[in-house]
């Protein structure tokens, strides 16, 4: 993957970041372990994008790769861009105020083409009475009656024929609140290369990746994958998959790893203890805290790695931490950006922000965040736009 190259800036007032609400802001600081300057601005190109008024108008989720396989800066403007998302909103709205024929569904897809235009075209299923449903189902030996998908990250698998593989999160509602869910388990999602939508041809495998430890908490694998090999363009590869997860309570960042052709395969995963890689997952050690469920790892050109987060998971800050290795350790917690829309009605909720590379430029990075609100089932009705993805570019200077 091409790194996110570093291009001089040519301001001269340098400041810290502050809590600013504007689009646009510069700072610089004298750390080895930040960003020494960068600015941040809103990317409406993008953000526009997702604004509709019929069949899909919002979502969460929002991963995107290239069907290459190529992770580098910039690679979906070569290639076919799959980005797909979980919860979805479908229906009709009207005047931005009210919304007919609403419904929920728990993932859908989007083709990016052309990325240097910011085009693409969104896809929801529909079944034979013409109404919205996902594309995915948990269908596993653990599956258990009324579970769903969340999606974590993907990543296309070049051994395996090209496969888009995307981890799922099983979950369950246990009751009709808004936020009363539990998850129950990962499972591994292969979409065999070539091979378009309605996807029926997709394999479902029970993976044991949701972490239950006495002395860390709970969580699940699958929050981010780093795709260390040559074929991907990375630029230090080793050939490993470093799949990172998430460990509540603190927002604790995990990190594991394993070989492509081995994925599958439960007794090859290993998991970072801070010291070493263990064949136990409950000896597995934070590399850091604070993060979403949800984050990104970029390389940057000076050889370092970028961490994209919201901080705390669910907060008004979307945030970086920078490392020298995949493993960390992670440098302080850099507010990049102070969401706008924080002051929206009824009450926007910003959360999961991360990186985008294959649809980024060579000097800024695309990065997003999904806004939802705390009612949102009886608030969507009425404010229909408050759920959907938020775009703004990092750019990088020396």
């Amino acid at each position: 993957m091409k790194t996110l190259q570093l291009v001089p800036l040519t301001f001269l007032l340098i400041f810290i970041l502050s809590c600013s609400h504007s689009d646009q802001r510069q700072s610089k600081v004298q750390l080895a372990d930040t960003l020494i300057s960068y600015k941040t601005y809103a990317a409406p190109e993008w953000t526009n994008l997702f604004y509709r008024n019929e069949g899909w108008f919002g979502a969460d989720g929002v991963f995107a790769v290239t069907l290459s396989g190529d992770e580098s800066i910039g690679a979906g403007k070569e290639d076919s861009v799959f980005m797909y998302f979980s919860d979805t909103m479908t229906g009709t709205v009207v005047g931005d105020s009210t919304v007919r024929n609403f419904k929920m569904v728990n993932n859908s897809f989007a083709w990016v083409r052309e990325a240097n235009h910011e085009k693409l075209d969104l896809f929801l299923k529909r079944n034979n009475a013409g109404e919205a449903v996902s594309y995915f189902y948990p269908n596993t030996p653990d599956t258990q009656d009324g579970e769903y998908y969340w999606f974590g990250d993907a990543f296309v698998n070049q051994e395996d024929d090209h496969s888009i593989n995307i981890f799922g999160y099983r979950v369950f509602d246990k009751s009709e609140a808004s936020w009363d869910f539990e998850i129950r388990g990962v499972t591994l999602i292969t979409i065999p290369g070539g091979t378009r939508e309605p996807f029926n041809d997709h394999k479902q495998i029970d993976m044991p990746l949701y972490m239950n430890i006495d002395s860390l908490g709970t969580g699940t694998f699958g929050s981010a994958v780093y795709v260390n090999t040559k074929e991907a363009g990375a630029p230090h590869p080793d050939g490993y998959l470093y799949i990172y997860g998430l460990v509540d309570p603190g927002k604790n960042l995990v990190v594991s790893r394993v070989q492509p052709s081995k994925v599958k395969d439960p007794e090859a995963w290993r998991f970072w203890t801070g010291k070493d890689w263990e064949i136990d997952i409950n000896q597995v050690q934070p590399i850091t805290d604070r993060v979403s469920n949800e984050v990104s790892i970029t390389p940057l050109e000076d050889g370092r790695y970028l961490l994209v987060f919201q901080l705390d998971g669910i907060g008004e800050y979307t945030c970086v931490r920078i490392a020298e290795s995949l493993t960390g350790p992670f440098g302080p917690i850099q507010k990049i950006w102070h969401v706008p829309e924080i002051t929206e009605p009824p009450g926007i909720i910003p959360y999961n922000a991360k990186a985008h590379p294959v649809l980024s430029d060579a000097n800024r990075l695309l990065i997003s965040y999904n806004t939802i609100t705390f009612d949102y089932f009886n608030d969507i009705l009425k404010y229909p736009h408050s759920y959907r993805p938020r775009f703004f570019w990092l750019e990088i200077g020396e």
